[in-house]
C-alpha cells in the first residue's frame, strides 16, 4: 500500500481501496459513488475501486445531536479503522448523520445532514452534505432531539432524507456528497482539475 501521497498517485491506476466503518448498503454505495465521481468523472482517471465494510462501533443510522458530535463520532470510527488496519487500505472512512439547530430570529430551526471523515494519504479531511430543514409542523412546540426526528423515515424507503424530500434525496446521496467534499479537500492542489 502507498503510505504517502506521491506514492499513492503513482500507483492508484492499479486500484483504490477504501475501508468504511459500517455495513449499511446506502453508506457503502454512497462511498463507492463518491470515489467513482471524484477519480473517474472529476479526474478522468480509471481505477478499480474496492469499498470494504467493517463492523461499526456505533449504532448505524443513529443521529448525532450536533455537527460537532457527528464529526467527533466519525473521527473516532475512522481513526479506529486506521489504527487497527494501518497500511492495508488507501483510505479509512466513516460517516455520521446529525441534527443541528440554528437560531434564526427568535426561533430555532432544525436541520439534518451527514458528515464524512476521510483519513488517507494526505491526512484527515471532513466533508458534509447539504442540510435539509425539518419542517416546523413535524416538530410542534416541544423540545425535539435527534432520536425523535430519526423516526421520520425508515431506512428501507430511503431514510429520513427521502421522507423529507419526497424521495428526491436519500441517505446514499448525502453520503456521496459528503464524501466527494472530503475527497476534494484531501486532494486540493495535488490533482489537476478538468478545466
Amino acid at each position: 500500500m502507498a503510505h504517502n501521497l506521491k506514492e499513492f498517485l503513482g500507483e492508484f491506476h492499479r486500484g483504490i481501496e477504501v475501508c468504511v466503518a459500517g455495513e449499511a448498503p446506502d453508506t457503502l454505495l454512497g462511498v463507492r459513488e463518491a470515489f467513482r465521481r471524484f477519480f473517474r468523472d472529476g479526474q478522468g482517471r480509471i481505477a478499480p475501486i474496492a469499498v470494504v465494510p467493517q463492523p461499526a462501533t456505533e449504532r448505524e443510522g443513529e443521529l448525532a445531536p450536533s455537527d460537532i458530535e457527528a464529526i467527533g463520532r466519525a473521527r473516532v470510527a475512522a481513526r479506529a479503522l486506521e489504527d487497527r488496519l494501518f497500511g492495508t487500505y488507501h483510505f479509512y472512512l466513516a460517516t455520521q448523520s446529525c441534527v443541528h439547530g440554528l437560531e434564526v430570529g427568535d426561533a430555532t430551526h432544525l436541520f439534518v445532514r451527514s458528515w464524512t471523515v476521510l483519513r488517507g494519504v494526505a491526512g484527515e479531511t471532513f466533508g458534509s452534505s447539504g442540510s435539509i430543514e425539518v419542517p416546523r409542523r413535524l416538530i410542534g412546540g416541544g423540545d425535539v432531539d435527534a432520536s425523535s426526528i430519526a423516526v421520520l423515515g425508515p431506512r428501507r424507503s430511503g431514510g429520513m432524507l427521502a421522507a423529507l424530500t419526497g424521495g428526491l434525496e436519500t441517505r446514499r446521496n448525502a453520503v456521496t456528497e459528503s464524501t466527494v467534499h472530503a475527497l476534494a479537500t484531501q486532494f486540493y492542489g495535488f490533482l489537476e482539475d478538468r478545466s
